[in-house]
């Protein structure tokens, strides 16, 4: 099939500017969203003539006048929890009613259940989660968190009727984390790819390996913790765990993904705990490369 026979895609960009929920780590994800759409002016102003130049495919790309619309901010109560989740939700199911492609910057990670369930009573069929993470987020409750923490995000998401964990890949995961969170992944039957595997395949055959885990889903949601870059690269986030993906991998990786997902979710990214807002301009580029990248759906990457 061809590419100009396959409808292209447009995107709403949504910051969710709520970090009520960071119980552990460091609060101050409030402040993405501006810290994001400032530096993703600097990449935006680089379109002209409704296209853009990657310098990394040494092409010129399509880039409409509509490819990105800027939505701002959901309407988060900040001392709610549940009501903020619920505005995330809404504004998600909102570009999807315009058959536009969600792109929301948290906030921190309890956004992730919030994005996927806005996703998920949007469509019909089953849904995949590819999620790309230091942390395995399958915390169940505790007294400290609750249910619906920075921590539980993926446990809840999968727990909606139509997620399907046979579709669904945690990506970048590292380090050390509860026994009861590896009896879940083993009982529901959830794929990992943890960062130590990724580094050696590279991302090309990672990017292999996921696409191979999401075939057959209907529908798939990029959940991304900035966190899942290591701290060196990405040193505001909410937590730091080292030992994780480079920026170049994970710019290549959706690249090469892109085009696969419906939906990206960019939370835990920390300008209180930035270095010259270098972790907000990876955000940025992940954003845009998303946007670029990602216009023909089904097809392969561009």
């Amino acid at each position: 099939m061809r590419r100009s026979a396959v409808s292209e895609r447009r995107f709403d960009l949504w910051g969710v500017p709520f970090d009520g929920a960071s119980t552990l780590g460091w609060p101050g994800s409030r402040y993405a969203p501006e810290k994001v759409r400032a530096a993703l002016r600097w990449m935006l102003m680089r379109a002209q003539d409704e296209r853009v130049y990657s310098i990394d495919t040494g092409r010129l790309h399509p880039f409409p006048t509509d490819l990105l619309r800027i939505r701002g901010d959901a309407d988060v109560v900040a001392h709610d929890l549940m009501a903020s989740l619920q505005a995330c939700s809404a504004a998600v199911a909102a570009s999807v009613a315009e058959s536009r492609v969600p792109i929301v910057i948290g906030g921190d990670d309890s956004l992730l259940y919030a994005c996927v369930k806005g996703f998920h009573d949007s469509h019909e069929g089953s849904i995949g989660i590819l999620h790309f993470d230091a942390h395995l987020d399958l915390m169940d409750e505790n007294r400290q968190q609750g249910r619906f923490s920075q921590s539980s995000g993926m446990r809840r998401a999968l727990e909606l009727p139509r997620v399907s964990a046979e579709h669904s890949i945690q990506v970048g995961v590292r380090n050390f984390n509860f026994p009861s969170s590896h009896e879940f992944i083993e009982r529901i039957g959830l794929a990992e790819m943890p960062a130590t595997e990724f580094h050696e395949l590279g991302p090309a055959a990672a990017a292999d390996r996921i696409l191979s885990r999401l075939d057959g889903c209907d529908h798939v949601w990029w959940a991304f913790d900035i966190d899942v870059v290591d701290p060196s690269a990405a040193p505001g986030a909410g937590a730091h765990e080292p030992g994780g993906l480079t920026s170049r991998q994970v710019l290549d990786c959706v690249r090469l993904l892109a085009y696969r997902c419906e939906g990206l979710s960019i939370v835990e990214v920390n300008p209180l705990m930035d270095a010259h807002d270098m972790t907000s301009i990876l955000a940025a580029n992940l954003v845009f490369n998303f946007a670029v990248f990602g216009q023909a759906p089904q097809m392969g990457p561009l």
